[in-house]
């Protein structure tokens, strides 16, 4: 039984599918389509017109009915713009088609046989017999019935209606080489190989010259059709031979406005090339042909050449004027959607090379880290306004930044960066994430311009951050965040949970009751494993933002402690990440190793008079069951004595001496209950102090201070 789905009777494809059975005679012209006529008297055939005015006037459509096989079972293809297409019955419809195109029109065709759902007006390139090709807008229906089978209509395009539609086409993207492409493509209706060859600096996103000087150096950025090329014929990516920049470089030097140059045949193309080296370059083939180079120009005194197109057509088909006005029409209207797609792969190099700076490290000996970014769009210049960084910190700890400034593009990037900037140097500066997040909304409040950023795609205003830190010595994350969405934490037994931080405001979201940023803190143990992520990840119109961080929490749970953690992150993205993405994807995973125990020692003294010399004392037994040299012993057990002395002498309660040996060399810390802020200071000679920051400024590699609820620590480290 045949279960194909067949259109209601009552269905607009039922009607249409009806009146183009009727347009079909039975009998006529499509009769003899079928008798002995169709065997080869094709001399009786219609011309095709040489003027294309000729048909303007005539009848357009054309309708072919086919059986289930694909087999023409009667047709109507009678007008004069049809005239040179074998619509024969009994022969297989795919006989029409370019060899290129079978594969592709034959899935569509089964596909409406087996689901009666109809491919409408889809632009398609149909072979006359004598190789050349006609553009029409060909649709697929599921004959009505009783016949059965299906129905293609054809409709030929006049040339304005391909030049609207090229046009369309061709500015569907902002990237230079599917424009390059879309052109291309969109130029073979007039030639049997098309080309399209740009100004390296266009290709490069760089500025045009209007008057450059020397040669031209062209880079081909599109070539159709797609099929394998002689040895030395210039593909795609290929940059020209310096020689065959000499059309270009005439119509770029000229003082009026450049002009199409046709080149009739081959002794012609060989005569102006010069070179058989050139000529194997650019000519596609060995047989006769002729070319049409249009120039790709941007308006202006002078005008701006960007690159060459060429069509290239057998020598016996020349150009007729009025197909050279419609090429120079065509690519006169596109030209600037190749400069758009040369403007943005500017803006495109610009950012990457931005992100490039901000993408996280790889992580170190305490921590490992791995993130994905994934823009909305291909046309978000490949970067939005998601940003995450990851960088070690002086003092030993791991900052891990994630945030999101609203809008994409080079404006967005750029707030990107400066907010990364500032938080990285304030967090090197060793302030705690809550006054770092305090000087960003300082930041954004002051310098963002509203109107002028929302006018631009973006505005810093609203932008969301969370900052965390790791201590891989006491096994703890400290966070705060404006207006991000909550961390999860995966525990080393694979429970997982978001953290629980209290919501705040965006960074310069002067409409909210302006209110201090918390600090929260959160034991991580070794294996844990830390997600941060943008709203892009969890947000799906499908289901709430608590199902997304829900989802989110079950995925990353699945992540085993002895995964490849990249490999894991895009797992985490390409399950969660939605099908049509309105936002950019981003996400850091973040696995804590910590210090080993025995790598680490921590002494608690009293302020008192006799704590530098205790402090050495058990620095220099743990410094030799550690086998330290010599000399770094004596320069640790220096850096101590100086760091407790000042201590005691300028702060009060107790002191707090830690020592971690890590890859790179040893880090001393002394913390107190001291605010004073430890500054060296030029001395004289004849001074009594003053010397001690002196001191551990020669003995270390670097050294600085950072501040905790209850006073400060000054760090320092030595190398092993």
């Amino acid at each position: 039984m045949d279960s194909t789905p067949s259109p209601s009777s009552s269905s607009a494809f039922d009607l249409v599918s009806s009146a183009l059975g009727r347009y079909i005679p039975r009998g006529g012209a499509a009769a003899d389509a079928g008798s002995g006529d169709a065997q080869g008297d094709r001399a009786t055939r219609r011309r095709v017109p040489e003027d294309p005015a000729e048909a303007r006037q005539e009848q357009i459509l054309g309708a072919v009915n086919l059986d289930r096989d694909l087999v023409v079972t009667r047709c109507n293809l009678d007008a004069p713009v049809f005239a040179g297409l074998d619509a024969v019955v009994g022969t297989p419809f795919v006989d029409l088609l370019p060899p290129g195109d079978v594969p592709t029109v034959t899935r569509r065709l089964r596909q409406v046989v087996e689901t009666g759902e109809a491919h409408v007006a889809r632009i398609q390139r149909l072979r006359r017999r004598d190789r050349s090709e006609l553009v029409v807008s060909m649709s697929i229906l599921p004959a009505a019935a009783p016949e059965g089978g299906l129905t293609v209509s054809l409709i030929a395009m006049a040339r304005r209606l391909h030049l609207y539609a090229a046009e369309t086409a061709i500015g569907t993207s902002l990237d230079i080489g599917e424009t390059a492409q879309s052109l291309a493509e969109s130029l073979l209706a007039w030639g049997d190989v098309a080309a399209v060859d740009l100004d390296f600096a266009v290709w490069t996103g760089e500025g045009v010259s209007a008057r450059p000087k020397g040669r031209i150096r062209l880079r081909r950025a599109a070539l159709v059709p797609d099929r394998p090329w002689p040895e030395g014929y210039v593909t795609p990516g290929d940059d020209l031979p310096s020689d065959a920049s000499r059309l270009l470089a005439q119509a770029v030097l000229r003082d009026d406005a450049p002009q199409t140059i046709v080149i009739p045949d081959r002794e012609a193309v060989e005569r102006v090339l010069g070179s058989p080296r050139v000529v194997r370059a650019l000519v596609p083939g060995d047989r006769s042909a002729g070319v049409a180079c249009v120039p790709l120009v941007l308006d202006g005194t002078p005008p701006v050449v960007l690159g060459v197109a060429e069509v290239w057509r057998r020598a016996d088909c020349p150009f007729r004027d009025s197909e050279l006005l419609d090429l120079q029409e065509l690519v006169a209207r596109t030209a600037h959607h190749v400069d758009l797609a040369r403007q943005h792969q500017r803006e495109h190099t610009q950012v990457l090379a931005l992100q490039r700076r901000l993408l996280p490290r790889s992580g170190g000996d305490t921590i490992e880290i791995a993130s994905v970014y994934q823009p909305a769009t291909p046309d978000s210049a490949g970067v939005g306004g998601d940003w995450v960084n990851s960088f070690p910190l002086p003092d030993g700890r791991t900052a891990l930044v994630v945030g999101d400034v609203v809008g994409h593009g080079l404006g967005a990037a750029a707030t990107m960066g400066q907010l990364s900037m500032e938080a990285r140097a304030l967090l090197s500066a060793g302030l705690a994430p809550d006054e770092v997040l305090e000087h960003l909304d300082e930041t954004v409040a002051l310098l963002d311009d509203a109107e002028s950023g929302l006018t631009a795609g973006y505005s810093a205003l609203g932008s969301t951050c969370c900052i965390a830190l790791y201590d891989p010595v006491g096994h703890q994350v400290t966070l705060s965040s404006a207006g991000h969405l909550p961390p999860v934490l995966v525990f080393p037994d694979g429970h997982a949970d978001t953290l629980a931080v209290r919501p705040h405001p965006g960074l310069g979201a002067e409409f909210a009751l302006r209110e201090p940023f918390d600090v929260h803190t959160f034991g991580a143990p070794p294996g844990s494993l830390l997600a941060l992520y943008t709203d892009g990840l969890v947000e799906d119109p499908a289901i709430s933002i608590d199902e997304g961080i829900g989802r989110l929490t079950d995925a990353v749970s699945t992540v085993h402690p002895w995964d490849a953690l990249q490999k894991a992150a895009r797992h985490v993205v390409s399950v969660l990440a939605p099908v049509h993405q309105r936002d950019d994807v981003t996400l850091l995973l973040a696995r804590m190793i910590g210090y080993r125990k025995g790598d680490t020692a921590t002494w608690r003294l009293p302020a008192r008079d006799d704590a530098p010399a205790r402090a050495r004392a058990q620095v220099a037994a743990l410094l030799r069951r550690w086998s330290s040299r010599n000399d770094t012993r004596d320069t640790v057990l220096l850096l101590v004595s100086e760091l407790v002395t000042n201590a005691v002498r300028f702060a009060t309660g107790p002191v707090t001496v830690r020592l971690i040996r890590s890859g790179h060399g040893l880090l001393c810390e002394v913390g107190d209950t001291g605010h004073g802020r430890p500054r060296l200071r030029r001395g004289g000679l004849l001074d009594d102090g003053g010397r001690g920051l002196h001191v551990v400024h020669r003995l270390t590699t670097r050294w600085g201070v950072r501040w905790t609820d209850t006073g400060k620590v000054v760090w320092a480290e030595v190398a092993r």
